[in-house]
């Protein structure tokens, strides 16, 4: 899962906001200690709930509830509200950078950027709120299947914006002979790998049977340097900006 946090857009974007890269050492140290935070007291609380109520979470999707029944077990009602009300922000907080990140790809990189260049500023901005009402409408469709499992459609989609985008950002920041070629390579393997790994390649079963991140990222890795490889070097502008980069990042 550790390969995901590469490519995700909400959190590329934070780093992106930083006002200088002086910040980036702190920044970067405050979200590796909270992840870990996170991480350890979720398995925790995964661990914890198995142990006192082994009957509760028969199948995976039942087991998604065992916060709010430890919350409702342990404390009074207007504590266990407040604690459930974390599932809430959390949600909310991830729902609306996810809703915007997409609709804003799509107007900006598909309208705007390939089907009509031409576009105004006021075209692109009713496109991404009709981009948004879109997909926040399938989002509903998804999450009114009550079989469904939260766990199984965040790791799927976990895997593909880890698997397309980690590499690329990765490569880029620490290979200057990473070509756009190289770039498009790696997105498109790593974007195809994971749905093949995981619909055709994972039923298989035994040593294949393994999260498609992993191999999805390797491939994507490996299809950015061969491409890069066999294709032009960046321009002499793009190399010195790179160095320039590196050099100010390092503080040189």
């Amino acid at each position: 899962w550790g390969f995901g946090y590469f490519g995700m857009p909400q959190v590329l974007l934070k780093f992106m906001a930083i006002r200088e890269t002086s910040e980036l050492t702190l920044s970067r140290r405050i979200a590796t200690f909270w992840c870990a935070i996170s991480l350890g007291a979720s398995i925790a609380i995964g661990i914890i709930g198995r142990v006192i109520f082994p009957d509760a979470f028969l199948t995976q999707s039942a087991a998604e509830n065992i916060f709010i029944l430890m919350s409702t077990s342990f404390f009074v009602p207007i504590v266990a509200g407040i604690v459930m009300s974390g599932i809430l922000a959390a949600t909310i907080s991830s729902a609306d950078s996810y809703l915007i990140i997409s609709a804003s790809a799509f107007s900006k990189n598909i309208y705007h950027g390939l089907m009509k260049r031409e576009a105004t500023d006021r075209e692109v901005l009713v496109m991404t709120r009709i981009a948004l009402i879109i997909i926040s409408i399938f989002a509903m469709i998804v999450a009114l299947d009550e079989n469904s499992v939260i766990f199984t459609v965040v790791s799927f989609a976990w895997a593909g914006f880890g698997a397309t985008f980690g590499p690329v950002i990765l490569f880029s920041l620490f290979w200057k002979r990473v070509t756009r070629s190289g770039a498009i390579a790696g997105m498109l393997t790593g974007g195809i790998m994971v749905f093949a790994w995981k619909l055709l390649v994972r039923p298989l079963g035994g040593i294949l049977n393994i999260y498609e991140l992993l191999p999805a990222f390797v491939l994507s890795c490996v299809a950015i340097i061969i491409v890069s490889l066999l294709t032009e070097e960046p321009s002499k502008e793009i190399l010195e900006e790179f160095e320039l980069a590196k050099n100010t990042s390092m503080g040189l």
